[in-house]
């Protein structure tokens, strides 16, 4: 009896399990070693790339009466704010949210933004005058010589909606027909569209840091440039990831105990300094000499509530301008 009460007061193993957007080649070892070292078994499951399979968003939002997860790690905040439209997420004062800037972080909680991908421009070294922002991809100086992601998809569609969003629907539409009719380049993706301009095929491309940085550090004849920077300027548009509890989590304690280990200054140099170059959202993190620490940038002022509802509202203008 005695021996069968103390094996049955053992303490259970902690456990966590986290569905995943974010890439797995970088996700995977912050998970592993936040399982190591606080010795909380991390159970994740990995955004699926077969295009048949539920995407995890539409997965939490079917689990939503039985939750299976206890964290999300998206890769952007429009699908954190869509669960938190549904009532799928949790406020969560987490360690170190206080000091992220408030645009990058739910109001009330529900999610924190970490580690941005930047909407940069990536120029090729042979060009004559480098573009400084926007506005290059509508100068006729550069006519037939740009390139753009597809808008229809990734961060260029964030970029967009957020566009809309901060120069009102006539101006963006404005950009988005004279970049047309400047004869700008569409490519299927990021690293395709970066692709071009090492090639000398375009110019100078807007693309997500991360294929940017990509391009540099295989020294690719390529310059990064953050757009924008003037004060008068719209600045740079930064997009992080964001960690998200879930509503009726089984593990809330080890949940918390892993979006803290997500927003630290440590996992955000990690990030920095992987291929994912990612922008820290704490100020004073060391970061990558291809890359500037957010109080070094000029950073478009953003409203991601606001662009999670326009986005969807400007996809048949984005879908028409892309097939013309």
């Amino acid at each position: 009896m005695l021996l069968s009460g103390c094996a049955g007061s053992r303490p259970q193993p902690q456990t966590v399990v986290v569905y995943v957007s974010e890439d797995r080649v970088f996700a995977e070892p912050i998970l592993h070693d936040f399982s190591k070292a606080t010795g909380i078994a991390v159970q994740a499951v990995y955004e699926p790339r077969d295009s048949r399979s539920a995407r995890l968003v539409d997965r939490l939002v079917a689990e939503q009466h039985q939750p299976q997860a206890d964290v999300y790690w998206a890769s952007d905040p429009l699908s954190a704010e869509l669960l938190k439209q549904r009532g799928i997420s949790q406020p969560y004062a987490a360690q170190g949210a206080e000091d992220v800037p408030n645009q990058f972080r739910d109001q009330d909680g529900n999610w924190t933004g970490f580690a941005a991908r930047a909407w940069v421009i990536l120029a090729n070294h042979g060009i004559e005058e480098q573009p400084v922002g926007l506005a290059s991809f509508t100068d006729s100086r550069h006519r037939g010589t740009a390139a753009i992601v597809n808008p229809l998809f990734g961060s260029t569609a964030v970029a967009m909606a957020a566009l809309f969003n901060l120069w009102g629907d006539e101006r963006a539409g404005a950009f988005l027909d004279a970049m047309k009719g400047n004869g700008v380049q569409v490519s299927p993706t990021d690293a395709e569209c970066a692709d071009l301009v090492a090639s000398g095929k375009a110019a100078f491309a807007l693309v997500a840091s991360d294929s940017a940085v990509g391009c540099v550090r295989r020294n690719r004849r390529v310059d990064l440039v953050f757009p924008d920077q003037l004060r008068d300027d719209p600045g740079v548009l930064l997009i992080p990831d964001a960690a998200v509890v879930v509503r009726g989590a089984r593990h809330l304690e080890s949940a918390r105990a892993l979006v803290d280990d997500l927003l630290s200054r440590e996992t955000e140099r990690r990030l920095a300094f992987d291929d994912c170059a990612r922008i820290p959202l704490h100020s004073g993190i060391e970061t990558p000499p291809e890359l500037r620490r957010i109080e070094a940038l000029n950073v478009m002022k953003v409203d991601f509530p606001a662009i999670s509802r326009k986005l969807p509202e400007i996809l048949p203008l984005l879908y028409a301008w892309a097939q013309q």
